[in-house]
């Protein structure tokens, strides 16, 4: 019977050195010649555990590349180092695609992508660290549509990412459950950071400026994830965002007015809290239901239990971008307040306002009216107690890689 068990364990043995993979490995990729070949070669062959240290220098690429291979690091020499050069990409997909979860992302810079610049889709616990997503030529609408665009994910950080130009968002969240979007910077995109369809997310210490809007917290319909709700912004600086929307024709950002601070759409229990807002021309801080056309019959469109406290505002509304706008702004002096709610929902759905700042209410009479319907009058701030929500907390695995 000894030698039976023995031999059992011999066999045990060896199938765990079948199936436990190898010590993990860095797979260097230099710049130069070849580079598509040989750094997509490096992301299919990786195995779980493994880096793919990008050398530092100009990869210059003509098609997208993708990772579906999970617990992998992709790693530069730094931002302004290791670039990804796009400008040559003969397809309109993105520059780099991930599809597994436990990915690191960190140090390295993609150019001119033709379609989104680095997306990850049903990766979970993801990390973008230390990036750089630019479109160099500045804003235009045939610049790709997201800068860094996690969608379908739980468990999320953008931590040091720097993204200029993405004809819809900068830093984009959608679909998602768990985020924390901190320390990073968005200029002259349409959308500097977006929130979309998401659950509990935190939106602290960037820098929004000089985008169309600089940052929007959407809910929209007929997504597989809808109910977005657990939103808090703060201590976030969110300045001098009157970059004319230069969105293709037909997507939902290219409504958002030039000269918005922060919007909030069809979102639930949204806090904005302790940011300095300022130089933003159609409004600091807009409140609004989804006033489109939808058929959605699971869908809210209006903005509920949002909080607006504690934050610091400079001038604003005096080029409001939206329909009546500017008739209003007449009526009042020349100006709006730098908060707006648009009405919609009434009494029982106003927002919590404790800023000391005039707050514009609207008053349009239900969700299809139009802001050139409006009867708008002045209001000053009014709160009751508010919950505050608690903090987002991710694994302790995904901060340990960023510190």
């Amino acid at each position: 019977m000894r030698m039976r068990n023995q031999g059992y364990t011999a066999i045990a043995a060896a199938c765990m050195l079948l199936t436990t993979p190898l010590a993990a490995k860095t797979i260097s990729v230099p710049a130069g010649k070849d580079a598509q070949t040989r750094l997509q070669e490096a992301l299919i062959s990786a195995e779980p555990g493994d880096v793919v240290s990008l050398g530092e220098g100009r990869f210059t690429l003509t098609d997208g590349l993708s990772l579906d291979v999970a617990k992998v690091t992709v790693k530069g020499q730094g931002s302004g180092k290791s670039i990804l050069d796009f400008t040559g990409q003969l397809g309109a997909g993105e520059g780099l695609l991930v599809t597994s979860d436990d990915v690191v992302l960190r140090d390295f810079a993609v150019e001119n992508t033709k379609g989104d610049g680095i997306k990850s889709k049903g990766a979970d616990r993801i990390v973008y660290y230390n990036l750089r997503v630019e479109w160099t030529a500045g804003p235009k609408e045939t610049n790709g549509a997201y800068g860094v665009y996690p969608v379908e994910s739980k468990d999320v950080l953008v931590d040091s990412v720097f993204v200029r130009g993405a004809s819809d968002a900068g830093i984009y969240v959608g679909q998602s459950r768990n985020i924390v979007v901190r320390n990073s910077v968005a200029i002259e995109n349409v959308a500097g950071i977006e929130i979309e369809n998401s659950y509990d997310a935190d939106v602290h210490d960037n820098l929004a400026t000089r985008n169309t809007g600089g940052i929007l917290v959407f809910d929209l319909p007929n997504l597989l994830q809808m109910g977005g709700r657990n939103v808090r912004i703060f201590e976030n600086v969110v300045v001098d965002n009157m970059t004319p929307n230069f969105a293709p024709k037909g997507n939902i950002v290219a409504s958002v007015p030039t000269g918005t601070g922060i919007m909030v759409m069809a979102n639930r229990k949204v806090q904005i809290f302790d940011n300095m807002i300022g130089e933003n021309g159609t409004a600091n801080v807009m409140i609004v239901g989804y006033r489109f056309e939808q058929k959605d019959p699971k869908y809210d469109p209006l903005a509920r239990d949002v909080a607006v406290w504690g934050n610091q505002h400079e001038k604003a509304g005096w080029d409001p971008k939206f329909a009546g706008g500017d008739m209003i702004a007449k009526a009042l002096g020349g100006s709006l307040p730098p908060i707006f709610w648009d009405g919609a929902g009434g009494e029982a759905n106003k927002p919590y306002i404790g800023d000391l700042v005039p707050v514009l209410n609207l008053n349009l009479a239900d969700i299809a009216a139009q802001p050139d319907t409006a009867q708008p009058t002045i209001m000053p701030p009014w709160m009751t107690s508010v919950e505050e929500l608690p903090p987002v907390t991710l694994p302790a695995s995904m901060e340990a890689v960023v510190r």
